[in-house]
């Protein structure tokens, strides 16, 4: 397959590149270290085997999944410009 300059293989390297740095970005988030028996957000209980799946767990599932909505939330909300207001406003 012609790709220009690059070598042959060059493009699936890149690839592989890429991918070993999402798996390591991932992993870097992942809890680690003490996990907790009650969740720090409700106190309810964390399940034996979310604790054995994810050590260093430190919430429930439930609100984990509460974390992750909120993040998403303010992920997709447009970033204001410097003099801007929050509020919306009408333009005809």
């Amino acid at each position: 397959m012609a790709n220009g300059w690059a070598p042959d293989g060059a493009v699936q390297e890149q690839i592989e590149d890429s991918l070993k740095d999402a798996l390591a970005s991932a992993r870097a988030r992942m809890p680690s270290g003490e996990g907790l028996d009650d969740c720090e957000d409700c106190g309810e209980p964390i399940p034996a085997p979310r604790r054995q799946a994810l050590p260093g767990a430190r919430t429930c599932v439930a609100c984990q999944a509460l974390r992750r909505q909120t993040a998403e939330l303010f992920r997709h909300q447009p970033a204001r410009q410097q003099g801007q207001s929050a509020a919306l406003t009408y333009v005809a």
